[in-house]
C-alpha cells in the first residue's frame, strides 16, 4: 500500500490509453462511461487525498498512537478498495478513489513512524529506513506488472488485490507490534493549524494535476496554486503563535532535514515522469501489451532493489551524504541513457540500459532521503517527520506528471502539427522530459554537496518516547 507506487501503478494503466497509443478507450472508460476528463479523476482523485492529508495523518498517529492510526488507514483504505472494485458510477469510483487516498495519508506516515521506535539503535535504524525507502518504488515497479496482468483479466482486480493484504495487516500488525505515542496530557487539537495545513497541501496539489491539462497561467492552475500557498503561509505564523501547535515550526529549522525533503520531491517527480512516459513510449510507439510492458519492468525492480541493498549498506560508515551525491549523479546518468531512445529502438539495446542504470542509482538514494528527512527527528515527532517525507513524495509524483509528463506530450502535439509523423514526434518529446529530469536530478547532487550536513550512525539506546502501556495519558512538553 506505498501511495505512490500504488498511484503510480494506476496512472500508467489509466494513463497509457488515456494518452492516445492504444485508440480502443480504456476498459473502466468503457464500463463506467466516464468522459475523458472524469477518467484522470481515478488517479488524481487518490493523489490528491493522499498529499494533502499526510501532515495531518502523520501529526494525528504521534497523539494518538501509531500503530491506532495504521490500523484506521488499513481499514479506510480497504473498505474503500471494495467499493472501488464494486463501482457501478464514476461518481462512486472517483469518490472511493478519494477515501482510499485518506486511508493511505492515516496509514502511511503511522507506518514509517513505527520504524523509528522500533529500532533504537541507530545503525539498525538506518537501514530499517533504508529498506522502507525503496519499497513505495519497487510497489510502484512489480505493482506495474501486477496491473498489467490484472487488467488484461478485468479492471475491477486492480482494486480488489488490495484486500487480503489489507486484512493480513490488520490480523498481523496487533499481534507483532507495540502501540506508540507521545505522553501528552490535556493536549487539545490545534484545528486551526489542522485545517490550514491540510486545505494548503490539497489546493497546492489540486493545482499541480490541474496544470497537467490546462496552461500554466490559467486560473484552473493559479488559483489553486496562490490559495495553496497563503494557507500554508497562515499555518506557519498560527503554529509559531500558539503554545501547544500541530505542526511545531521548529521541526523545519533543521537544514539537513529540510533538503532531504526538497530532495525526495525532485526525486519522485524524475521516477514518476521515467515511469509514466517509458511505459507510454512501450505501449504507444513500440506496440507493446500491458503485460508485457509490466514484465519488461522486471529489470528495473531488481536493479531497485541492488540499490537499496548497496546504499544501506555504506551508508552507515560513508554516510547519507555520500550516498546520496553518488545516487542522484548516477541517477541522472540513467535518464541521459534512457533519452537516446528511437522510433525503431529495441528492448536490449534502447531501454534496458537506462532502465538498469536508473534503478540501481535511485534505488542508492532511497536510503539517505529517508534517514536525511527523519535527521534528529524525536520519538514525538517521528509520525510528523513521516507524514512529511510522505507528503514530499506525493507531491513530487505530482509534479512529475504536472511538468515533465506535460512537457513531452505538449512537445510532441507542437511536432506533429509541424508535420513530423506522431510516433517520431512522441519519442521526441519523451526524450526530452528524460533530459529535462536528468536536468533536476544534477541540480539535485549540487544542493547536497552545498547544504547537506555530513550524518553517519552514531549508536543510541533510547529514543525520545513514551510507550502507550506506560502511559496512561498520552501528553509530552512540547
Amino acid at each position: 500500500m506505498a501511495g505512490t507506487g500504488r498511484a503510480g501503478g494506476d496512472a500508467v494503466h489509466v494513463g497509457a490509453r488515456h494518452h492516445g497509443g492504444d485508440r480502443r478507450p480504456p476498459r473502466i472508460q468503457h464500463d463506467l462511461h466516464f468522459s475523458h476528463t472524469g477518467l484522470a479523476w481515478v488517479v488524481s482523485g487518490y493523489v490528491l487525498m493522499a498529499g494533502g492529508f499526510l501532515l495531518l495523518g502523520g501529526r494525528l498517529a504521534d497523539l494518538f498512537g501509531r500503530r491506532r492510526l495504521f490500523l484506521a488507514g488499513v481499514i479506510v483504505f480497504g473498505a474503500a478498495s471494495v467499493t472501488c472494485g464494486a463501482a457501478v458510477s464514476p461518481a462512486m469510483l472517483v469518490s472511493s478513489r478519494f477515501v482510499q487516498g485518506t486511508g493511505e495519508a492515516l496509514a502511511g506516515p503511522a507506518a514509517l513512524g513505527m520504524i523509528r521506535v522500533l529500532f533504537p539503535d541507530s545503525r539498525e535504524r538506518m537501514k530499517a529506513l533504508g529498506v522502507w525507502g525503496g519499497i513505495a518504488a519497487l510497489g510502484g515497479t512489480f505493482g506495474t506488472v501486477i496491473s498489467g496482468a490484472l487488467t488484461d483479466l478485468d479492471w475491477r482486480w486492480i482494486f480488489y488485490i488490495n484486500i487480503p493484504v489489507a486484512a493480513f495487516a490488520l490480523l498481523m500488525v496487533p499481534r507483532v507490534l507495540p502501540e506508540s505515542r507521545m505522553a501528552r496530557q490535556g493536549h487539545r487539537i490545534d484545528v486551526a493549524g489542522a485545517v490550514t495545513a491540510t486545505g494548503g497541501l490539497v489546493a497546492v496539489v489540486d493545482g499541480l494535476l490541474q496544470a497537467a491539462s490546462h496552461p500554466w497561467g490559467s486560473w484552473q492552475v493559479l488559483l489553486p496554486l496562490v490559495g495553496g500557498a497563503g494557507l500554508l503561509a497562515v499555518m506557519v505564523a498560527w503554529e509559531a503563535r500558539v503554545p501547544e501547535p500541530l505542526i511545531p515550526v521548529r521541526f523545519f529549522a533543521n537544514r539537513t532535514r529540510v533538503t532531504s525533503n526538497v530532495l525526495s520531491l525532485g526525486l519522485f517527480a524524475a521516477f514518476i515522469g521515467y515511469v509514466f512516459l517509458l511505459t507510454l513510449y512501450m505501449q504507444q510507439v513500440l506496440g507493446y501489451s500491458p503485460l508485457k510492458t509490466g514484465l519488461l519492468y522486471l529489470p528495473f525492480g531488481i536493479g531497485i532493489g541492488a540499490g537499496i541493498g548497496l546504499g544501506s549498506a555504506v551508508m552507515p560508515r560513508a554516510g547519507v551524504k555520500t550516498v546520496l551525491g553518488i545516487g542522484l549523479v548516477g541517477s541522472a546518468a540513467g535518464l541521459l541513457v534512457a533519452s537516446y531512445i528511437h522510433v525503431d529502438s529495441s528492448y536490449l539495446g534502447g531501454i534496458l540500459p537506462g532502465l538498469i542504470v536508473f534503478g540501481v542509482f535511485t534505488g542508492m538514494c532511497y536510503p539517505g532521503l529517508i534517514n536525511g528527512a527523519l535527521h534528529q527527528v524525536t520519538g514525538q515527532d517521528s509520525g510528523l517527520g513521516s507524514g512529511v517525507q510522505t507528503a514530499m513524495q506525493q507531491i513530487g509524483a505530482a509534479v512529475g506528471l504536472a511538468t515533465l509528463v506535460t512537457l513531452a506530450l505538449r512537445y510532441a502535439s507542437h511536432q506533429i502539427r509541424n508535420g513530423v509523423p506522431p510516433a517520431a514526434a512522441l519519442t521526441h518529446g519523451y526524450a526530452l522530459s528524460f533530459r529535462a529530469g536528468a536536468a533536476v536530478l544534477a541540480v539535485a547532487s549540487l544542493l547536497v554537496l552545498v547544504l547537506l550536513e555530513h550524518v553517519t550512525a552514531k549508536p543510541r539506546t533510547a529514543l525520545a518516547e513514551v510507550p502507550a502501556d506506560q502511559a496512561p495519558v498520552p501528553h509530552a512538553t512540547p
